[in-house]
């Protein structure tokens, strides 16, 4: 079955011996590369630029096995995200969005999918509030709905908050979306941004799986993994420990290695999720919890091909 990734793609520029190195990135993106370094169909929807950086960004992705007749070559300047890393690796991000390559997705872009393919879409500084690509984005999730499998990384970064009138504007958008979605990988730094009132981000992430979601997966960085379902119990597993040099596209990498997991065992369809056994859930958590932590131990979003994952 085939995995289609929507959203943007940027250029992070990330310190680098006192300089910043351009590297591809954007939670999609890295998704996209991820999933086709795993061995999965993946075609990759969203706009690449005209300019040497949009050649860098394709070359990349069709180097990794991503197919590309879904992303139009938009002309405008690649989207920017400068990256500033803190004591422990942990990285935070500033944007220059407007007027670039990833925030200029219209509706009028959106090709007809592959039958049968499970939709991925995740989210960044192009958030559901931001016109037109957001808007593009939740269109075609909408139109999604039912039709095919849905999976949304929601990846909140605080500057969608002012395209949608603010937190709890946002927050309240969110939950309508994830309504309608079959699975959502989300962090509980995620959650509590999006909830900061909440006592505990998993009561965010319970009250999405009695929703509608087939499955609701929460990251928590070193502290591992921990998936929710409207009736069962909640499955965990513990973080694994790996020397970090930094925390650059980790998410994206376990979102790659979740939906990797479930597409080659043939459980991208929301009957099979629905019916997921505990023990198939901890071991699609344990085998995506493995992809992030080799990422981690690497600079930037570098996720790990299939053959690298034994040991």
């Amino acid at each position: 079955m085939s995995i289609v990734v929507a959203g943007e793609a940027l250029m992070d520029l990330a310190p680098r011996e006192g300089l910043l190195l351009p590297l591809p990135g954007g939670s999609p993106y890295n998704v996209a590369v991820g999933l086709g370094r795993l061995g999965s169909q993946t075609h990759y929807l969203g706009g690449l630029s005209t300019d040497a950086f949009g050649a860098l960004m394709t070359q990349r992705l069709r180097a990794n096995d991503v197919q590309l007749e879904l992303a139009p070559r938009i002309d405008a300047p690649t989207t920017l995200a400068v990256v500033h890393l803190d004591d422990q690796g942990r990285a935070s991000y500033g944007f220059y969005v407007e007027g670039t390559s990833a925030a200029a997705l219209t509706t009028g872009d959106l090709p007809a999918l592959p039958d049968g393919a499970t939709l991925h879409v995740s989210l960044g500084a192009i958030g559901l509030g931001h016109d037109p690509a957001g808007h593009t984005l939740g269109q075609l999730l909408a139109e999604a709905r039912g039709n095919r499998v849905t999976s949304l990384d929601p990846n909140v970064r605080p500057v969608v908050f002012d395209q949608a009138g603010g937190v709890a504007a946002y927050a309240a958008r969110m939950d309508e979306v994830v309504a309608g979605i079959d699975l959502v990988k989300v962090s509980d730094e995620d959650l509590l941004t999006l909830h900061p009132d909440a006592d505990d981000p998993l009561e965010v992430a319970r009250r999405w799986a009695a929703g509608g979601p087939a499955l609701v997966v929460v990251t928590r960085g070193p502290d591992g993994a921990v998936a929710l379902r409207a009736q069962g119990p909640e499955v965990s597993v513990p973080g694994e420990a790996v020397e970090v040099v930094d925390t650059v596209g980790a998410g994206d990498a376990f979102t790659a290695g979740l939906l990797a997991w479930l597409d080659e065992h043939d459980r991208l369809t929301r009957p099979a999720l629905d019916t997921l056994e505990d023990e198939a859930i901890a071991a699609a958590l344990r085998f995506a919890r493995r992809v992030a932590a080799i990422t981690c131990t690497r600079a930037g979003a570098d996720p790990p091909r299939r053959d690298e994952l034994q040991g």
